[in-house]
């Protein structure tokens, strides 16, 4: 059941600013080129697409902390990038939007992940990926936790994400001993998983995964499921892996969240809202970045999905990945109480 009222959600979004969270996992630059289509190419059967406009943005764990920073609080990303022109692209991207590039490692041996996509009348006609994905070794994995170490204690974060697009950022080892340290600390974890690391987070505060990482990660088929049934699948992995909180993203019918309340399993579906969807890339993002700040808060686990629910929605209403707009997401949460 709903708790919050207009006065506490005003006094919550004051209080992100007073927030820091440590954003581990996978950055990403989105190259867009956008345009106009109005003949096929003589060469091949393929629209030809006349340029407006060339555009980079902040993508994957970036994006999360693009909107960590647009709801007020201090990202501290922390990732590793190559030392390369897109590099350098990113790094630019990061200062003009007021954000810190001290927790991004530079390193010869991998190159940054850039997307381009290609936009001709408004449609993502084509995407080009530039990277690699191979796991960090035992080496590097160590030398990658000591700088994350290094960051929590100097930077005292108030919750710490994963972020994970299956690169090769996050593995088994590097999840175990952050997790520990964070539960010394007791510091809230927060996870946006992906699959190949999917059954290795353990002991965390909050597991987001969408309805079809779900399922992949736990080898079930992705078929429609009723409230009841979710509750018991749901609450079956927590209790394997000693999750606090689930939420569930099931895109249009909204999100799934079950939680273990003095060994009792509680679960509620929470409907999205009705909208013009332009496009859903980045709603995640938004999605696990406005749970992370209300976990950090300890707002109600119910609130905190109602809220966060609303922010995804909103952002499917923009053109590309875009981050919240504070200000407009305020708006229409007061204007929903």
């Amino acid at each position: 059941m709903l708790t919050i009222n207009k006065t506490s959600i005003e006094k919550s979004f004051r209080d992100f600013n007073n927030l820091k969270a440590l954003v581990i996992g996978d950055v990403m630059l989105d190259s867009y080129i956008w345009g106009k289509v109005e003949r096929i190419s003589p060469e091949a059967p393929v629209p030809v697409v006349a340029v407006t406009k060339r555009e980079n943005r902040l993508g994957g764990a970036a994006n999360v902390a693009l909107n960590i920073h647009s709801l007020g609080a201090t990202p501290i990303l922390c990732s590793i990038n190559g030392k390369d022109q897109a590099a350098k692209e990113f790094n630019e991207i990061l200062e003009i939007n007021g954000m810190t590039n001290s927790g991004i490692i530079n390193s010869e041996k991998r190159i940054t992940t850039s997307k381009f996509r290609i936009i001709g009348n408004n449609y993502q006609m084509l995407r080009v990926d530039d990277e690699v994905a191979h796991q960090l070794n035992q080496e590097e994995t160590r030398d990658f936790f000591n700088h994350i170490e290094r960051l929590i204690t100097t930077e005292k974060p108030h919750v710490i994400l994963f972020e994970d697009y299956d690169k090769g950022m996050i593995n088994h080892a590097l999840i175990t001993w952050t997790v520990e340290l964070a539960e010394r600390l007791k510091i809230p974890v927060v996870v946006d998983p992906k699959k190949k690391n999917f059954s290795f987070y353990k002991n965390v505060t909050l597991f987001k995964p969408n309805y079809k990482e779900f399922c992949e990660g736990l080898k079930i088929d992705n078929t429609q499921r009723q409230p009841e049934e979710l509750l018991k699948i749901c609450s079956n992995f927590q209790h394997h892996q000693n999750i606090a909180k689930m939420m569930l993203t099931l895109s249009e019918q909204g999100v799934f969240i079950s939680a273990n309340n003095n060994g009792k399993a509680e679960g509620a579906l929470i409907p999205s809202k009705v909208r013009n969807v332009a496009d859903v890339s980045g709603a995640g993002d938004t999605v696990i970045s406005v749970a992370a700040l209300c976990t950090a808060l300890n707002l109600p686990f119910f609130d905190t999905a109602y809220i966060s629910n609303i922010a995804g929605g909103m952002v499917c209403e923009e053109k590309g990945v875009v981050p919240i707009n504070k200000e407009k997401f305020l708006k229409e949460l007061l204007n929903l109480l």
